[in-house]
């Protein structure tokens, strides 16, 4: 997919103010608030704000942090990762390879039994589920 640049303007015009928040702004939805938490629907999860293909629900797991998430992107090439020191704390932060917009975090070490023993946390309004 090729890169979609717009300006702030430009995407608050197509994005409501949460997900203009979210995904311009890094910002976080509540846990447990999101729409795809706890969904068990197959199918490929898209950017909200620029339909690129980021998750694919066979890689999505029950972490029980309030977020959805997944072991692993769709494509290596589908998210960038980027130092996130705000908040006083370490972190990694995840971001759409094709707009730059704000996913979540991705978090590595924490013991779930999944093959890459990676959790991207990955707030539900940067998202949309394409069904299968």
């Amino acid at each position: 997919m090729e890169k979609v640049h717009k300006t702030e303007d430009e995407w608050r015009a197509v994005l409501k103010p949460e997900e203009f928040r979210v995904l311009r702004q890094a910002g976080t939805e509540r846990p447990f608030t999101g729409e795809y938490t706890d969904t068990k629907t197959v199918g490929v999860y898209q950017c909200r704000a620029c339909g690129a293909e980021l998750f694919r629900s066979e890689t999505k797991f029950d972490s029980h942090c309030g977020w959805p998430s997944f072991f692993a992107p769709s494509d290596s090439d589908a998210v960038v990762l980027r130092e996130d020191d705000s908040l006083g704390m370490r972190r990694v932060e995840v971001l759409c390879a094709t707009c730059d917009s704000h996913l979540g975090h991705v978090f590595h070490g924490e013991g779930y039994p999944t093959p890459t023993d990676d959790r991207y946390c990955i707030n539900s309004v940067s998202l949309r589920l394409e069904e299968a």
